[in-house]
C-alpha cells in the first residue's frame, strides 16, 4: 500500500463567506499520488472552515458565488447572523480574549475585534465538516458528472491564508 501526502494553500477573502471549488485540487493529487485504487482524505485544521460535498450549480452571481451557494448563505444568515458588534452572542468570553492576544502567531494579529467570529464558528458546526473521505477506483474519483468538493471560509472578518491537506492510500 502506498501513502501519498500533500497540502495546498487557499486565500480567502474578506466581508463574505469565501467558497472555493477544489476539484481540480483533488484530481492534481490523484494523479500525482498514482494511486489507482484506494481512498483520498481531505483534512482542514480551521475551525471557522468546512469541506463539503455538492453538485455544481453552473449559475453564480457577480462574485462568482454558485447560486446554491448564495442560497446557503441566505440561511446561514437567518440561523447564525454576522457578528457586528461584542455582545451579539455570549463567546467570545474574558479568558479566551486574553488567550487570543497572547498568541505568537502572525495569523492572528493581537487585536479584539479579530475574535468577534463567533457566527463563523456556528455556521461550521452547523454546516459540518473540517474533513471528507472519496473512493478511488480505477484512477478515477467516485463523485459523479456534476461532483464537486468545496472549501468554504465562513470567517468574514479578514483575508487569509488556509490550508488544506491530502492524504491518498490505496495501490498503484
Amino acid at each position: 500500500m502506498k501513502v501519498y501526502h500533500h497540502e495546498i494553500k487557499i486565500e480567502t477573502i474578506v466581508g463574505r463567506p469565501s467558497y472555493h471549488d477544489i476539484l481540480a485540487d483533488l484530481t492534481n493529487v490523484k494523479d500525482i499520488s498514482g494511486i489507482k485504487d484506494g481512498i483520498l482524505t481531505i483534512t482542514t485544521p480551521h475551525t471557522t472552515c468546512s469541506l463539503y460535498f455538492e453538485e455544481t450549480m453552473h449559475d453564480t452571481n457577480f462574485f462568482g458565488d454558485e447560486y446554491l451557494q448564495v442560497d446557503f448563505n441566505n440561511v446561514m444568515d437567518k440561523i447564525a447572523p454576522s457578528m457586528k458588534n461584542e455582545g451579539d452572542y455570549h463567546s467570545p468570553g474574558e479568558k479566551h480574549i486574553e488567550f487570543g492576544l497572547n498568541l505568537n502567531d502572525p495569523n492572528y494579529p493581537a487585536e479584539k475585534w479579530v475574535m468577534l467570529n463567533t457566527d463563523a464558528h456556528i455556521r461550521s458546526s452547523i454546516f459540518g465538516s473540517n474533513s471528507m473521505t472519496l473512493i478511488i477506483k480505477d484512477s478515477k474519483l467516485l463523485i459523479g458528472e456534476l461532483g464537486r468538493v468545496y472549501f468554504v471560509d465562513w470567517d468574514q472578518l479578514r483575508a487569509r491564508t488556509r490550508t488544506i491537506n491530502f492524504l491518498v492510500m490505496g495501490n498503484e
